[in-house]
């Protein structure tokens, strides 16, 4: 059997949205299960995300620090945002958030993975790029407000990103995520060999 996660839709007979927020709801599922019993499952509707492995030619991860409430920590990150429009192609929407959170640009990019960040709870998914050939971007800085008026930005050696993922210093899942599949693919066929920028994303299509 192919290790490889294939669709499936288990039938659902009622569906309530008990909470729409500004960005995300709540959903409310009576699933049927495997032995004919009906189960109640809650999770959140999430639009999907993009991030960026951006990479520059010294072997540096850009990477900024922001607050984040939920965990209350200023967690150190890789640039992402959320696929704002439905149906946006995703390569458009990281290079808008490399320009926005670090008024950088890229000339070469990769699909480096797609997560699903919390499936038991949540839809969201997520494509993280990499992107390489990096400089920085025309025209005045975009003006950012709430959580990121204070993010600081670094360039950091992706090694010491990987010594700090596995001594448990960081956890941000785009960062984790990211820095590990960046450094297993360099271990393995290579960077060139990561799926083209506009490769299929079942999860969010998108029109070219």
């Amino acid at each position: 059997m192919a290790i490889k996660d294939t669709p499936e839709e288990w039938t659902v007979t009622a569906t309530t949205t008990p909470f729409t927020g500004n960005k995300t709801s709540v959903r409310t599922d009576e699933v049927v299960m495997p032995d004919g019993s009906t189960v109640t499952r809650d999770y959140q509707v999430h639009p999907g995300s993009v991030a960026v492995l951006a990479l520059d030619g010294e072997g540096r991860v850009l990477v900024l620090r922001q607050y984040r409430h939920p965990v209350r920590q200023r967690l150190w990150e890789i640039p992402a945002g959320l696929l704002d429009i439905p149906g946006e192609n995703p390569l458009h929407a990281a290079q808008r958030e490399l320009y926005e959170e670090a008024h950088v640009k890229a000339e070469d990019w990769r699909v480096l993975t797609d997560v699903y960040t919390t499936p038991g709870g949540c839809d969201e998914a997520v494509r993280i790029f990499l992107a390489r050939d990096l400089s920085e971007a025309e025209g005045e800085r975009f003006e950012v407000s709430e959580e990121e008026a204070d993010m600081e930005l670094a360039r950091v050696p992706q090694d010491e990103l990987v010594g700090g993922v596995l001594a448990g210093e960081l956890h941000n899942n785009c960062l984790v995520v990211g820095v590990l599949a960046l450094t297993a693919a360099q271990a393995g066929a290579g960077l060139d060999a990561l799926r083209p920028a506009d490769a299929p994303w079942p999860a969010r299509p998108f029109e070219a």
